[in-house]
This record gives C-alpha cells, sequence and structure tokens, in this order.
C-alpha cells in the first residue's frame, strides 16, 4: 500500500516537472502565441487584454505589456508607422521586446540601418532573446552581410537549438527565402 502512495506521488512529481519543461522550452523558443490572438482595432485603438476590446489609451490605462504586444501585432499585419506610433507612447520605452519591435518596424520601413541600432538596444538588455537575434541576421542580409546574419543564427543556434522558429526563419532568409 505506501510502494503504491510513493510511485502516485513520483508520478504526478514527473508530470509536473515535464509540464514545467515544456512550459519554459516553448517560452525560450520565443512562442508567439499571444500575437496570434491579439484583435485587429481600429487606428487609433489598443487592444486590451483586460477589457477584451479595443481601446483609446486614455490616461494610460492600457498596460505597456498590451500596448507592446499590439505594437508587434501591428507590425507584423504591415501597419508599421502605426506600430511606431503605438511604441512611442510606452511609459517604460526600453525593454528588450520595445527596442526589438521598434527595430522590426523601422526595418520593414526600409530603415535598415536605424533598425539595427534598436536591434542593439534590445540584445544589450537581453543577449540571449532568440527573436531579436533573428531579426538583426534577416537585417544584415538586407546590408549584404551574410557572415553577420551567420553569426546571428549560431548564437540563436546555442539558445534554443535548430527546430525553433527562431532558427529556421533566419535560416529560411540566408538560403533565400525570407518572411513574407
Amino acid at each position: 500500500m505506501k510502494t503504491k502512495t510513493v510511485i502516485q506521488a513520483l508520478s504526478v512529481v514527473c508530470l509536473a516537472g515535464n509540464l514545467l519543461m515544456f512550459s519554459v522550452a516553448a517560452h525560450a523558443m520565443g512562442d508567439d502565441s499571444a500575437e496570434k490572438k491579439t484583435q485587429d482595432c481600429p487606428k487609433g485603438q489598443i487592444y486590451d487584454s483586460k477589457t477584451k476590446s479595443c481601446m483609446v489609451d486614455k490616461g494610460s490605462m492600457i498596460s505597456d505589456q498590451d500596448k507592446t504586444q499590439y505594437a508587434y501585432h501591428l507590425a507584423k499585419s504591415g501597419r508599421y508607422q502605426e506600430a511606431l506610433t503605438v511604441l512611442n507612447t510606452l511609459k517604460d520605452q526600453n525593454t528588450k521586446e520595445a527596442w526589438n519591435y521598434r527595430g522590426y518596424a523601422t526595418r520593414k520601413l526600409g530603415r535598415t540601418d536605424e533598425g539595427i541600432s534598436y536591434y542593439q538596444k534590445s540584445i544589450a538588455i537581453d543577449a540571449n532573446y532568440a527573436k531579436v537575434r533573428e531579426y538583426l541576421g534577416e537585417a544584415y542580409m538586407i546590408k549584404g552581410r551574410p557572415d553577420l546574419a551567420k553569426a546571428q543564427l549560431a548564437t540563436i543556434k546555442g539558445l534554443c537549438g535548430t527546430g525553433c522558429e527562431e532558427y529556421r526563419d533566419l535560416s529560411a532568409a540566408i538560403d533565400g527565402h525570407p518572411e513574407s
């Protein structure tokens, strides 16, 4: 009877450990599930995760986290200048995500050197942030510097392996198949 209880307890501990490891691995690989769930809002409004609706940001009621996530959603939707406008409203603009998404939007607007400078600010905050490494590598490809892009790819491989989205996307860009 006692052995059965110990085995059950160990099974629960193992299951919890596996779930935790999966969660950490998904986070490390740059899970964009929040971006995929973000609703499109009319120009001048921002998606607020608390109310689950689009809102005009009066008096900074919307969190920086929601603003940052919505700016990324705008940029990924091709609304680059709107993304920059939202990023300009952040109380704390000195985060790895804010600099990375600012870099992404400016790069997509054709201002690659400016984008690279923002990516470097993101890396200064968190050198292990794989998504910024991917985007920096893509910027280097635009600049005709595959050697620097490959160095970013090697860094990403060390951070999350060859199976993570950031590695696959930068590898495709280096091979001449950049993201759409």
